[in-house]
């Protein structure tokens, strides 16, 4: 039976603690995202998905003014909240569903980071959050958002280190099924995620439809030949191919 994603990371949720970069994304993602969000001094920032607090932590020390991160997993957040009682940022934690953003008034945020969140929604669940994040965003703020590329789950086979299976479906057909897959820690143990399939057509429909209606900025990101300098056999199987999308949009 297909766990939810609430279900998988509560079940695992010790399993993505970290202090620095382990998963794949972390090297060919991750570090991507926080230049797009600079500069981060005296933002107020919401980290939507935050997990255990990887990204929020990073937000706080290159100088936001405060960070917020919800997630749906309350293992995850309780992950989130250890980290910060033994090194206390200020970062306020919250397990909640990014699809429910009314408790959180308008015009508040400079900043709304969703990393590698709307994998686990569906095309009506992802505009819902969209509209949300608009509603929260001051004008002038910025959402930053990155997702697993629409095409990577057909290029290749259920392999280390990175894969979701498509289970036949087609890149069109397979619209809102759930793709189950496993990405690697560097350490070797594998990982569970999953991404309801949209194409990027869906995404920017969603964005249109919510009032993002100004071209975003856009990198398709992939392993670079600094990734296998650290670590050739890890990074290499997925060499020069479309890995993630990155999305910066400035809320009007």
């Amino acid at each position: 039976m297909m766990k939810t994603t609430k279900e998988i990371y509560n079940s695992t949720a010790a399993n993505w603690d970290r202090k620095e970069a382990v998963l794949l994304s972390d090297f060919t993602a991750r570090p991507f995202v926080m230049e797009l969000c600079e500069p981060l001094q005296g933002k107020k920032v919401l980290d939507l998905g935050c997990g255990e607090g990887f990204c929020s932590r990073q937000f706080m020390q290159r100088g936001a003014a405060s960070v917020f991160g919800i997630d749906i997993s309350e293992k995850m957040i309780a992950q989130a909240q250890a980290q910060e009682q033994k090194q206390p940022l200020g970062i306020q934690y919250e397990a909640g569903n990014a699809v429910d953003l009314e408790r959180l008034p308008s015009d508040t945020y400079d900043l709304v980071a969703c990393v590698f969140l709307f994998n686990y929604l569906n095309n009506k669940q992802t505009r819902q959050v969209m509209s949300g994040i608009r509603r929260v965003l001051k004008p002038g703020g910025q959402f930053v958002f990155t997702i697993p590329h629409p095409l990577y789950a057909f290029l290749r086979d259920n392999e280390y280190p990175f894969y979701f299976d498509p289970e036949g479906k087609g890149y069109f057909s397979g619209r809102d099924h759930t793709f189950m897959g496993e990405i690697w820690r560097r350490d070797g143990m594998p990982l569970q995620v999953q991404s309801v399939h949209k194409t990027l057509e869906d995404y920017f429909n969603a964005l249109a439809a919510t009032g993002f209606d100004k071209m975003p900025f856009i990198k398709e990101l992939r392993v670079e030949d600094k990734h296998l300098e650290i670590d050739r056999a890890f990074f290499e199987p997925i060499y020069d191919m479309p890995l993630h999308v990155a999305f910066s949009l400035i809320n009007s």
